[in-house]
């Protein structure tokens, strides 16, 4: 049995099947997104940058934040896991290598919108940002 173990922690994270996808996790790379363009639909607001040439531009990564203004924690952990849902289904196919993506649940709307509507709103979002 132990010739067949399987590493878990190689691979994209669980919540990206697409290894082209990387979640942000420092400060710095959520400061950078914020300075950047900024674009707001009704049920996400989205923060984009190119990374420019000495920094890795072989993926898309993406962050996700939702602060103290879109409830307690309970609705923000929801809001949450509807953003990290959306950007799955969205970025691959609309989202460009080499750019860095935050998005930012909204009070109240975020985890209420239906699911199809946040789709098309980051779908917009993505097109304002990219043209």
């Amino acid at each position: 049995m132990s010739d067949q173990t399987v590493d878990h922690m190689d691979g994209p994270p669980a919540a990206f099947a697409c290894p082209a996808i990387t979640v942000l996790t420092k400060r710095a790379d959520f400061v950078r997104c914020s300075k950047a363009q900024r674009i707001g639909t009704k049920g996400i607001h989205l923060q984009a940058r190119k990374r420019h040439a000495g920094e890795t531009s072989d993926c898309i990564r993406v962050g996700f934040t939702c602060s103290k203004k879109v409830g307690n924690a309970v609705a923000r952990n929801r809001a949450k896991r509807r953003l990290r849902e959306v950007a799955r289904l969205v970025l691959k196919d609309h989202g460009r290598d080499g750019w860095d993506y935050v998005l930012v649940g909204r009070f109240e709307t975020t985890a209420a919108l239906p699911f199809t509507q946040l789709q098309s709103d980051l779908i917009r979002a993505l097109d304002k940002v990219h043209t």
